[in-house]
C-alpha cells in the first residue's frame, strides 16, 4: 500500500488479488472529482456520496467483476475510509458528531455519526428488491462497514420508511455525505484542540 498525505487531503493505493483501487480526497474541497469503478450504480452513489460532502474524491478501482461486484465495493469502501482517516490526521478542531433527517421523496432516511477514532456501524436499513438493476442491495450495507472500519468513525443509518430500492439506497448516501461534512469541518470555537477529554481521537 502506498500513501501520500497534505494538509485534510490525503491519497491510498490499494492493490490485492481481487482488485485494484487508487483513492484522492480533500476534506476542504467543492465535492468535485473523478469516480470510475466499472459498476454504473455504485459510481452514481459515490458521485453522491462527494458532491453532497463537500470532499474531493478521485476514485479508480478495476477488480473481479466477472465474479460479482462485492470486491470492488468492499475494497473501494476500505479505500475510502483510509484516505478520510489520513487525511483527518489528529482530528484536531472538528466539530466531530452530526446528524441529519434526510428526505428523498417518499423515503426518510437518517444518519448519525462520530468522528470518534472508534469503528462501528449500526445498520437499520431494509431494501424492498434485492438487486438495483444489476447491483445486490445487501452491498450497500458492505460499503458502509468497510467505510467505517477503516476511515475510523462510529456510524448510525437509519432508513425510517421507504419504498423503491434506489431512493433508499441514496438517501444512504446523500445522508452520510451530509453528516461527515458536518462533523468533518472545522469548529473556530475549538481552537485547534482534539474534541475529546481524553486529548486524543485516534
Amino acid at each position: 500500500m502506498a500513501l501520500a498525505e497534505t494538509r485534510r487531503a490525503a491519497a491510498v493505493s490499494r492493490k490485492t488479488n481481487e482488485t485494484e483501487i487508487a483513492v484522492s480526497v480533500s476534506v476542504d474541497g467543492t465535492g468535485a472529482g473523478s469516480i470510475a469503478t466499472g459498476i454504473g450504480f455504485f459510481d452514481h452513489m459515490l458521485e453522491q456520496l462527494s458532491r453532497h460532502s463537500l470532499i474531493d474524491m478521485e476514485i479508480s478501482a478495476s477488480g473481479d467483476l466477472h465474479i460479482d461486484d462485492h470486491h470492488t465495493v468492499e475494497d473501494t469502501g476500505i479505500a475510502i475510509g483510509q484516505a478520510l482517516s489520513r487525511a483527518l490526521g489528529d482530528r484536531k478542531g472538528i466539530c466531530r458528531y452530526a446528524s441529519i433527517d434526510l428526505p428523498m421523496d417518499e423515503t426518510m432516511t437518517r444518519a448519525a455519526i462520530d468522528v470518534s477514532g472508534r469503528p462501528f456501524l449500526v445498520w437499520d436499513v431494509r431494501f424492498t428488491a434485492p438487486k438495483i438493476g444489476g447491483f445486490d442491495t445487501e452491498l450497500v450495507r458492505e460499503f458502509f462497514q468497510a467505510l467505517a472500519q477503516h476511515a475510523g468513525v462510529t456510524l448510525h443509518v437509519h432508513n425510517l420508511y421507504g419504498a423503491n430500492s434506489h431512493h433508499i439506497a441514496e438517501s444512504c448516501f446523500k445522508a452520510v455525505a451530509r453528516v461527515l461534512r458536518t462533523a468533518c469541518e472545522i469548529d473556530p470555537r475549538q481552537a485547534g484542540r482534539v474534541p475529546s477529554t481524553k486529548g486524543t481521537l485516534v
